[in-house]
């Protein structure tokens, strides 16, 4: 069993909106139920609250998605105020809360510096980007300061899924959009753009240049983990470009249990990259507190295992 306090929960992909950036939203990406909004608006006592009764003691803050990766003009000041705002609303309850910073990757220069400034004078434990930036895979070397800067640092990225390009929608869904909206999302949509970026990552060459680059992804990996091994044997074949691709990934990516509380898929992810790669996340308020501890709770791991997914691979990951 998981005793506190000496093993705490920390789910680190926990999510809440900033009401100026969020004003800027729009389309699919406005979409959403008048109760999902309170919630992810709410980052005081009934947040806490839910914490409290479910068993959670810290939750990483992130902004939802997309965050500034759909906003151009403005976006390195707004970027500062949303991420000010977030230092306030972590100050508020440092024991409780901690952060990932939102950056303005229209101004990759500016996201790098920000990064930085999120890191070491606000605490930030690291940043999030979502999905595609501006129509762009982040893999391109436009980016990569953002990247150079994060290896700086020693933080890492943690790469959250966003709207599928409006392409891929209208050749792959839209005859089951309409009747099945969260296909566009969590259900598939989601999960193969963000695996498609995992793997754009690893081809990249980003990984040569910074050794020392760290990602997160959320959902077990978007099913990377799941096909590792497909994808190093079928990239092994004659007539590639060599690349480790199992190794790579392996290397520089860790994993977290957001929104999916699988006991077949966490043991494959822990056989395939190691209990240290695997970290606690519920993806709150997408998803309900209650269910990610309690599950928790029940996987057949060791309690010593347990508790490095619980909080123990975070507190060393983030530096908490």
């Amino acid at each position: 069993m998981l005793k506190k306090p000496q093993c705490p929960v920390i789910a680190i992909e926990e999510h809440y909106s900033d009401a100026e950036l969020t004003a800027l939203f729009t389309g699919r990406d406005a979409a959403g139920s008048p109760a999902l909004f309170r919630k992810l608006e709410d980052v005081g006592a009934a947040r806490l609250k839910d914490m409290d009764e479910t068993g959670i003691d810290v939750q990483v803050l992130s902004h939802t998605a997309p965050s500034l990766q759909r906003i151009s003009s403005g976006a390195v000041e707004l970027g500062r105020r949303v991420n000010d705002r977030l230092a306030a609303i972590v100050a508020t309850a440092p024991t409780r809360f901690a952060g990932f910073a939102a950056l303005p990757t229209s101004d990759p220069a500016a996201a790098a510096d920000e990064l930085e400034r999120c890191v070491t004078r606000l605490g930030f434990k690291g940043a999030m980007i979502h999905g595609l930036a501006h129509g762009h895979f982040i893999d391109d070397e436009r980016y990569w300061p953002i990247f150079a800067r994060a290896e700086a640092l020693d933080v890492p990225i943690y790469l959250h899924p966003a709207m599928p390009h409006e392409a891929v929608i209208e050749a792959y869904y839209k005859e089951y959009a309409k009747d099945y909206p969260v296909l566009l999302r969590a259900a598939w949509g989601f999960t193969v753009e963000t695996a498609t970026l995992g793997v754009r990552l690893v081809l990249s060459g980003v990984f040569d240049r910074h050794p020392n680059l760290k990602f997160i992804l959320g959902h077990l990996g978007e099913g990377l983990p799941f096909l590792l091994w497909r994808i190093d044997n079928g990239l092994a074949r004659p007539g590639q470009k060599s690349v480790a691709f199992r190794e790579l990934f392996s290397r520089h990516f860790s994993v977290t249990t957001s929104g999916f509380f699988s006991n077949p898929a966490l043991l494959l992810c822990v056989q395939e990259l190691g209990i240290d790669r695997i970290l606690f996340a519920v993806d709150y308020p997408f998803e309900a507190n209650a269910p990610g501890p309690a599950w928790l709770e029940t996987v057949p791991l060791c309690d010593e295992d347990k508790a490095k997914i619980a909080s123990g691979n975070a507190r060393r990951l983030l530096k908490m």
